[in-house]
């Protein structure tokens, strides 16, 4: 009778959920570095963000969880790196509800087979979810923090709101090609 030897390394799905883990990890690094680093200016104090890149392939790759994970986490980190807490809430809670939003979306859509039905149901989920995120909600929040009237945070958050849009729309065929490689990473054995 041969002596079994326990399995010390978990199994297939341990392993998967720790590539998971560390893909969400990396994600929310890369979120930060790549909006630390590469800051392309819009308007006043607004630039392109290109950590949604991150974000977005997270979201298609990974799932909602991992994405918005990315995107909340990888904007905390950002903005106490830059800025301590100012315009940190607005921003956790305009990239939660894209994440929330967004992800889901990107599941269904990957099984489609028309590839412009894809394209614009994609397209209509990230201008729905950053128009509800950032000028809606990243608006009240900072409404309601700095006093200041909806309209006035409206009117500020309309630039951040296309320049995110811009990004994650720029995303999408970033997420389309690295998306088989992604996987092939997490179901290795």
């Amino acid at each position: 009778m041969k002596d079994k030897k326990p399995d010390l390394t978990g199994g297939t799905a341990s392993r998967r959920k720790l590539r998971w883990l560390c893909m969400t990890a990396i994600g929310t690094a890369l979120f930060v570095v790549l909006a630390l680093c590469l800051q392309v200016p819009v308007f006043e104090n607004y630039y392109l963000c290109l950590g949604y890149i991150s974000m977005a392939v997270c979201l298609y790759s990974f799932g909602t969880a991992s994405g918005t994970f990315v995107g909340v986490a990888g904007v905390i980190l950002y903005c106490v790196l830059i800025s301590g807490l100012r315009g940190l809430p607005g921003w956790a809670v305009g990239n939660l509800i894209i994440g929330i939003i967004v992800g889901p979306t990107f599941k269904r859509t990957k099984r489609m087979q028309k590839k412009w039905m894809q394209a614009a149901v994609n397209f209509l989920a990230i201008a729905f979810s950053t128009a509800v995120g950032i000028l809606i909600l990243k608006s009240l929040t900072e409404c309601i923090l700095y006093a200041q009237p909806m309209a006035v945070r409206m009117g500020k958050n309309v630039f951040a709101f296309a320049a995110d849009v811009f990004v994650l729309e720029f995303s999408l065929p970033i997420c389309m090609s690295l998306d088989k490689l992604l996987q092939k990473t997490l179901k290795r054995q």
